[in-house]
């Protein structure tokens, strides 16, 4: 089970960390992603994290430079910090599993998400 927190409000140029947290399965077994769908828009990919045997990181184009993926193994949770936030990071923000080690192909299991606001 995957289970989003953290969304909210935040001004344009702020900061916000999202967590996911996991259950029945170790947040380091598989990779992982985060995801976002703006109003209108299709779901993307932001970042993704390999698994703890490669520990690889993909960062999409747009947010490059100021979000951060992490993991804490004792909270078994992977987070997103944004910093620096856009207009254009408004959305649902969702984290997935991939059934591999790897970020490649379509993600197994999603969360329910949380939703960010960005206000100047």
């Amino acid at each position: 089970q995957l289970v989003e927190s953290g969304g909210g409000l935040v001004e344009s140029g702020g900061s916000l960390r999202l967590s996911c947290t996991v259950s029945g399965v170790t947040v380091d077994r598989y990779a992982m992603g985060w995801f976002r769908q703006a109003p209108g828009k299709e779901r993307e990919r932001v970042s993704c994290i390999s698994s703890s045997g490669d520990g690889k990181v993909y960062y999409e184009d747009s947010v490059r430079g100021r979000f951060t993926v992490s993991r804490d193994k004792a909270e078994n949770t992977m987070y997103l910090m944004m910093n620096s936030v856009k207009a254009g990071d408004q959305g649902d923000y969702f984290c997935a599993t991939y059934p591999s080690d790897y970020c490649e192909g379509k993600p197994g299991y999603w969360g329910r998400g949380t939703q960010v606001t960005v206000y100047s």
